[in-house]
């Protein structure tokens, strides 16, 4: 009989339609670092809430067809599933309007506690946008209060946005409930102002328990910081065969690096592959590769 892995890992976050200039996808950034985890061989369980609507099929169609389990998936009879509009500049950059109402706002925290009692992942991973509504803020709280007891680690993408009302208070409340950090080098002198700290050495010996920092730097590339603030690795942007666009980028920068961790690789000497992995990507229209089944496995074979 056919029995569903333990998820290793638990995502919570949105999960949403990206409306992009070359049509709709199902996309949201943990969904994304979700659906990498388990290509990559990681089982992994997102949780996230949407509507009663096509597009809440949509989006529960999509995590099926990854290999992943709806345990996690809500379901909002009142607010629809999430839809953000991307627009691309002439270098594929992204820039993203986030709609409003949407169900991943309203994430239920009883549901959550009743999968935990059931399961123990040994990673979760969060960031500060589904926390912009009190409900999902709720969730959020009982879930990383819980799996941290439990020993989980605690990987935080901030993936800063203007709709997140209070947005200080989140960033510091998520770096706080984080072992691992990773943002952008546009989000870090906001995150660095925010938190009283002149540059990243000083972030990180502020906050104890923070064992590392990955910083993506577009096009520059990426470094990455230990818990004491040392830089351990830098290096620019892999070489990318033929651009489409650079959606999703660093979810699969950040994906790969936890499949990394998860399959027990040292985190620093992945990170090469990790930016092999995000270049990669940028070859594919939006966060998630055209062909699945002929491009996950030459990654998965460096991870086993």
């Amino acid at each position: 009989m056919h029995t569903t892995p333990i998820p290793s890992a638990l995502v919570i976050g949105e999960a949403l339609i990206d409306r992009l200039p070359s049509g709709e996808v199902v996309a949201g950034a943990p969904l994304n670092v979700a659906r990498h985890l388990q290509q990559l061989g990681v089982p992994a369980l997102m949780v996230s809430r949407v509507g009663r609507d096509d597009n809440g099929q949509r989006v529960a169609a999509t995590l099926q067809a990854a290999g992943l389990s709806l345990d996690g998936l809500q379901w909002d009879a009142r607010q629809p599933t999430g839809v953000v509009d991307v627009e691309l500049d002439a270098a594929g950059q992204a820039r993203y309007t986030i709609q409003s109402p949407a169900a991943w706002d309203h994430i239920e925290t009883e549901p959550l506690r009743a999968l935990l009692r059931r399961q123990s992942p040994r990673l979760v991973v969060f960031g500060s946008l589904a926390q912009r509504h009190a409900d999902s803020r709720a969730a959020h709280a009982a879930l990383l209060a819980e799996a941290g007891a439990q020993g989980a680690l605690r990987f935080c993408d901030l993936n800063l946005r203007t709709s997140v009302p209070d947005i200080e208070q989140r960033v510091r409340d998520c770096v706080a409930q984080a072992e691992g950090l990773k943002l952008n080098d546009e989000e870090l002198p906001r995150v660095l102002a925010w938190l009283g700290q002149p540059d990243v050495p000083a972030l990180m010996r502020s906050q104890p328990q923070l064992q590392c920092l990955l910083l993506t730097l577009g096009a520059k590339g990426f470094q990455a910081y230990d818990g004491e603030g040392r830089l351990r690795v830098e290096a620019p942007c892999a070489p990318v065969a033929q651009l489409a666009d650079t959606v999703g980028a660093g979810d699969a920068f950040f994906g790969f690096t936890l499949a990394a961790l998860m399959h027990g690789r040292e985190l620093w000497a992945a990170l090469p592959d990790a930016n092999r992995f995000a270049a990669a990507m940028c070859g594919e229209h939006g966060a998630a590769p055209a062909d699945p089944t002929s491009f996950y496995p030459p990654w998965r074979a460096l991870l086993s």
